[in-house]
């Protein structure tokens, strides 16, 4: 059963008692001794699986090199055991705080991760680098790390489902530190008062604008999560030492809510779980087969069927125009609705191109495939056919694709869109998708079977054979791992693989 919490703004005469706040509601989840479901295990255990493929695949990119260097920079602090980061020995530990920032943003590098979609945008598996690093510091069995990974995606997935910081432009992670602190608290087992200042740090650290996912998007895309789960172990860390917070943090006269989202006068329902209820919001979870922001995903599909199908669309000389009737969403944060330049420019950078769904569709088209390096190549985005064909692609905001995106029934919930393709002798060719392939209810939903071979495309280029099915076997035992096993609970690179990445410029540690 799930319970829904009408939270609105209270002026500081008002009083709002704690056990009325948010934050402490979210607190009372994190504290609820429940067992988690077998399914939701299963589930984690694809998406550990599905943050090792991606991370493995960006070990030598730019964003991750610097991480890396940043973490190794700081010794393991004395409080524990330290933390793994990937591609390095197990041995190689760094304190938990930085081991979540630079597992973070190889997680988050290459946009090829979990997603949900709701009232705002989310990729859950990014609960996983802070929780998984707090684990090995802590000496957390598989069981204890299980039950923080289903708080931090349930907490993040009910927060998701009912407030909207993007319309305020708020970027998305101001969701992910409250959940990360929720599911570390879980897994600690630490007292709800406790847990409560937690989310209210995690939340206050966090709050950050949307221009890191405006026009020419830089490499901060991929820190901006990394840095709410670096946030969301301080603040834990911070709480239990008996450090306080801002309260009360969402609505406060002062708060998140008055003053960065709706205003003074806004209110939302957060559903959350019922005590006893066990947390399953993973389950409504997806995840990606292309690199590639979520609502593309269908798209691509769509585009690659087409293009095989009807292999004289690829030509622009023979297309007049082609459209994309979809969500609000699609249209105006990847789509021309976004009213981004760049979006159209061949010498954009790759993570502007893979929120440019004109870009996407022109290439996927062409192509017939989607590849996470060769699909935005340089030498592949300034093509003259496909910026001639790019630049007949635009969107266009369908209020039913809007209506079935925020759709509460998984049955009609979808992030597609119709195509209308015209060509130059007037005719026309129609075509729609709801959902991605790999979407559960897509022509091929992703089960453990495309998960682990997901991983093996995108991990055998940089480990071992043996250390592939070394972390395979490991992971796929989770709960039954002990506290020693958890810390091996990372992958590590082929001899040589790290070293060839061009060295990070040295910074200030």
């Amino acid at each position: 059963m799930t319970v829904t919490h009408h939270v609105r703004v209270h002026r500081s005469e008002e009083d709002l008692p704690r056990e009325e706040q948010l934050a402490w509601k979210i607190a009372q989840v994190a504290v609820d001794p429940v067992e988690v479901d077998p399914e939701v295990t299963a589930m984690i255990i694809n998406r550990i699986i599905d943050n090792a493929s991606v991370a493995a695949a960006s070990l030598t990119r730019g964003p991750i090199v610097a991480a890396r260097a940043q973490a190794f920079s700081h010794p393991v602090s004395t409080g524990g055991r330290g933390a793994t980061i990937f591609g390095a020995k197990l041995d190689e530990r760094t304190s938990p705080e930085w081991a979540a920032w630079a597992n973070g943003v190889a997680v988050r590098e290459l946009d090829y991760h979990d997603t949900f979609l709701a009232a705002e945008y989310s990729h859950p598996g990014d609960n996983i680098p802070p929780i998984l690093a707090v684990a090995q510091h802590a000496g957390c069995d598989g069981r204890a790390l299980v039950r923080g990974i289903a708080t931090g995606y349930e907490i993040q997935v009910d927060l998701v489902r009912a407030i909207s910081l993007h319309a305020h432009k708020i970027d998305h992670v101001a969701h992910l530190g409250p959940s990360a602190a929720a599911g570390i608290g879980t897994m600690l087992d630490l007292p709800a008062e406790t847990i409560y200042q937690a989310i209210g740090q995690a939340l206050h650290t966090t709050t950050a604008t949307r221009q890191s996912r405006k026009g020419e998007i830089s490499t901060w895309k991929a820190h901006a999560p990394a840095f709410a789960g670096k946030m969301a172990v301080e603040a834990v860390d911070r709480a239990m030492r008996g450090q306080t917070s801002p309260s009360p943090i969402y609505e406060g006269e002062d708060g998140v809510i008055a003053w960065m989202l709706d205003g003074p006068d806004a209110s939302y329902d957060v559903p959350l779980p019922a005590a006893g209820e066990p947390k399953r919001g993973i389950l409504d979870t997806y995840t990606k087969e292309h690199s590639a922001e979520y609502q593309a995903q269908a798209i691509i599909d769509l585009a690659r069927r087409l293009g095989t199908a009807r292999p004289e669309l690829r030509d622009p000389a023979n297309i007049a125009s082609i459209v994309l009737h979809t969500s609000h969403h699609t249209h105006y944060v990847i789509g021309s609705g976004a009213n981004d330049p760049q979006k159209y420019d061949p010498t954009a950078s790759r993570e502007t191109l893979d929120h440019s769904v004109p870009y996407i569709f022109a290439v996927a088209l062409q192509d017939g495939t989607w590849d996470h390096v060769d699909s935005y190549l340089p030498e592949r985005a300034q093509r003259e056919d496909t910026v001639a064909l790019w630049h007949k692609v635009t969107t266009a905001e369908d209020p039913e694709w809007t209506r079935r995106y925020h759709s509460t029934d998984p049955a009609e919930k979808a992030f597609g869109g119709r195509v209308e393709i015209t060509l130059v002798d007037g005719s026309q060719v129609v075509e729609e998708i709801a959902v991605a392939d790999a979407h559960p209810l897509g022509a091929r939903p992703f089960g453990r079977e495309q998960y682990i071979r997901k991983f093996r495309i995108l991990a055998e280029p940089v480990l071992e054979p043996a250390e592939i099915e070394r972390f395979l076997a490991l992971v796929q035992r989770l709960p039954e791992l002990t506290a020693a096993e958890v810390a091996e609970l990372s992958i590590i690179a082929k001899p040589g693989v790290l070293a060839s990445a061009p060295e990070a410029p040295k910074g200030l540690f």
